[in-house]
């Protein structure tokens, strides 16, 4: 599986306006439903989901990252939306630290599978140092693509 199967072209968002968990996560969703009618039709359901899923435990894990993600019935095909911010956003991280940097993954619940696959990559690329930093510095969507391509090849390079 690679990053760029998973993140919609379209929901690619580097400079989020919220400054709160709960905003970024909002603004995420509306992200994904502009680009797929089902994330649209199911945007306040999936906003609650996430947003309680976060009050389970939260899915900052450290070094300015966030994954927030859910698995939704309705949903057919696995898509994600990515998140920048410049100030940082509180999301209770694990080292208390602010998160810059914020995959959303929305997933059917009929594949819990393709879900783990999909975190796997994320997380796989998010533990890199340069990919975090690049990321982080991306000032357009086109820059995040390419940033997602440069290290789909170099996963199938590895």
């Amino acid at each position: 599986m690679k990053l760029t199967e998973i993140i919609a072209s379209g929901a690619i968002v580097t400079a989020l306006q919220s400054r709160e968990r709960d905003g970024v996560i909002t603004e995420l969703i509306e992200a994904l439903a502009a680009t797929s009618p089902t994330v649209a039709k199911h945007k306040s359901e999936l906003i609650a989901k996430v947003l309680e899923r976060e009050k389970r435990g939260s899915t900052g894990f450290g070094k300015g990252v966030a994954v927030p993600h859910v698995k939704h019935a309705a949903i057919e095909s696995m898509t994600s939306a990515i998140g920048l911010s410049q100030q940082g956003v509180d999301f209770a991280s694990l080292d208390k630290q602010p998160v810059y940097s914020v995959f959303l993954l929305v997933s059917p619940e009929s594949k819990p599978e393709a879900h783990l696959q999909a975190m796997e990559v994320i997380f796989k690329n998010l533990s890199k140092d340069t990919f975090r930093r690049f990321l982080r510095q991306a000032g357009s969507p086109d820059e995040v693509v390419a940033l997602l391509e440069e290290a789909d090849a170099q996963h199938l390079a590895g």
